[in-house]
């Protein structure tokens, strides 16, 4: 776990429990889309989208008995795919892991934590293409703050977020992150300079 220190002013948006119910929401609406759980696939993009990915599927597999959570999820690294390399920090890829069953004829949902610009979701189209042909992509995302450089909106979102571009959206997740030792849940608003 990495520890967090959350720079002031911020303020929560999202605690915990706020979190759980953005997540049971999305997980019905995903069996409502997709008229049940035939053909699912859950692909997180690393790092806070995978975390939400398996949450996502322990969800549904609560609703759906026959549903496999660990066989419906995988981690769909973008890396490489990025159109902006060059401006963002170097960071190291994650390995792509796709269920058992593939993409190929899948529906797929991509599961990230913030949408923004919408790149990180114009790369993850493109890792997919390179993986397999699904029968439907579609998004569900945390929290969208807006801003979309690119014409890409999300089919299930947990909370609308508006915020200005200098104001920073930090999503913590106790699979990755704590304070003083401790797993923290909470979607937090930092001031921009």
């Amino acid at each position: 776990m990495t520890e967090v220190t959350a720079p002031v002013p911020s303020r929560v948006v999202l605690n915990h429990a706020d979190i759980d119910r953005a997540l049971t929401r999305i997980a019905h609406e995903i069996l409502e889309a997709n008229k049940g759980s035939q053909d699912l696939v859950l692909l997180g993009i690393p790092r806070r989208g995978y975390p939400l990915a398996v949450r996502l599927a322990e969800k549904i597999a609560a609703a759906d008995p026959s549903v496999n959570a660990s066989a419906i999820v995988g981690q769909l690294d973008v890396t490489m795919f990025r159109d902006d390399l060059s401006h963002q920090p170097a960071r190291p890829p994650y390995p792509t892991k796709l269920p058992l069953s593939g993409i190929d004829n899948k529906v797929v949902v991509l599961i990230d934590d913030v949408l923004y610009s919408g790149r990180t979701i114009r790369a993850a189209l493109d890792a997919i293409i390179d993986l397999g042909r699904p029968r439907i992509v579609r998004l569900a995302v945390l929290v969208d703050r807006g801003h979309r450089e690119l014409p890409i909106r999300a089919d299930h979102v947990g909370k609308n977020l508006p915020t200005s571009s200098s104001e920073k959206v930090r999503v913590h997740l106790e699979e990755l992150d704590s304070v003083d030792g401790q797993p923290i849940n909470e979607v937090v608003i930092e001031a921009g300079a």
